[in-house]
């Protein structure tokens, strides 16, 4: 017997403020400056592209290429991106 596997897209379910916080906190936690940029993506992807690229006087293929795998987003973009989603980063000390 086949199992028949559907495609998941984690934008699906980032539907609230709640959860958009719980997965960029995630991402943020990892370290990982490729795995949270990519997870901006997805984030914007939940909000729609052609939105955010009018927020934030991006193209939409500049938005998909920067917060990719393979994207290095600037900390221009990432911080418009970042206001055009609503969302805002917050700086604590670094446990010892």
């Amino acid at each position: 017997m086949m199992t028949r596997l559907t495609h998941y897209d984690p934008a699906d379910a980032l539907v609230n403020p709640q959860e958009i916080a719980a997965f960029m906190a995630d991402a943020l936690a990892t370290g990982d400056a490729a795995y949270i940029a990519r997870a901006l993506g997805v984030v914007a992807r939940s909000k729609g592209m052609t939105k955010i690229a009018a927020q934030t006087g991006l193209s939409r293929e500049q938005l998909y290429r920067s917060f990719s795998d393979q994207g290095n987003p600037t900390l221009k973009s990432t911080l418009a991106v970042l206001n055009a989603l609503g969302i805002q980063l917050t700086v604590k000390p670094a446990a010892p």
